[in-house]
């Protein structure tokens, strides 16, 4: 079984691997399913975002539930939840984000008077979310989380992390900060791109995902065991169904770190490039 850590101060112990749930867009009903049993036999107990009320009705209580809205202003943020909540067959989620918030103008719009957050402040009172979370992409975005966290209280926060993206210094030394603001806070870290290798070079994607990955255990396994090694921080799992068994095996296995030597040697057998410049 993965390993379970609280998150943030929101008294729940989530598994260090959270399902994401993207993963299900293209995938067959009898897929889907199958799914959900490998994630019960790793215990995973987080999900963020897909609609999946039939495994909320067969599973009542099991999982964490965290879901987002894209739209910046109060209205269309609410629409958006009810949605949400309509698709999931669900009364309340756990943890709703605003998602993908960089751009600094949509940014400005959805944290001021008559935006998003203004929605999610409601939606929190009324009992249809229980916490307010943020996420985002992108070289710039751990220190737009910051600027975030100086705005609204945020109860976790969402970005890449992998080793590759850590060696550009600007983003390292905000992921860094950004850490030790949400250490201080008590907000949850949720991390994305753990297995990321590389932009898709060509328009032929193999994978689900919008970047190429990471394929075999060997590399994935390093990859994942890099991630798990920083205390305290939650890797969102990959979003293609047939990677996800190998990411979920190696976050079982995990005992500690690899050393920056190994991750180079990773770097280098595999070609690796940075997502974002």
């Amino acid at each position: 079984m993965i390993p379970k850590a609280p998150f943030g101060r929101t008294g729940h112990k989530s598994s260090r691997v959270i399902f994401g749930a993207a993963a299900l867009g293209q995938v067959s009903q009898k897929v889907a399913d199958e799914t959900l049993e490998l994630l019960l036999r790793h215990g995973i107990n987080h999900i963020d975002t897909a609609a999946f009320a039939p495994w909320l009705k067969r599973e009542p209580g099991r999982f964490f539930l965290a879901t987002k809205t894209g739209r910046r202003d109060e209205k269309g943020a609410r629409e958006e939840l009810n949605r949400s909540l309509d698709r999931l067959g669900v009364d309340h989620v756990d943890l709703w984000q605003l998602h993908s918030l960089a751009d600094p103008i949509e940014w400005d719009q959805a944290l001021s008077p008559g935006g998003a957050l203004d929605a999610a402040r409601l939606a929190k009172e009324e009992g249809l979310i229980k916490w307010i979370g943020v996420t985002g992409h992108g070289a710039q975005i751990a220190a737009t989380h910051r600027r975030s966290l100086e705005r609204f209280d945020f109860d976790s926060v969402l970005l890449p992390y992998n080793f590759i993206t850590m060696q550009n210094d600007y983003y390292r030394e905000n992921f860094d900060a950004l850490v030790k603001t949400c250490e201080e806070r008590e907000a949850a870290v949720q991390t994305i791109k753990s297995i990321a290798l590389r932009p898709w070079m060509d328009s032929e994607h193999r994978r689900t995902t919008w970047y190429q990955p990471l394929e075999s255990p060997r590399d994935i396994e390093p990859a994942v065991w890099w991630v798990l090694g920083r205390k305290g921080v939650f890797l969102n799992s990959v979003g293609d169904v047939d990677l996800l068994p190998l990411v979920l095996d190696a976050a079982e296995t995990f005992s500690k770190a690899p050393d920056s030597a190994t991750m180079q040697a990773l770097m280098e057998r595999t070609d690796s490039i940075p997502l974002f410049v």
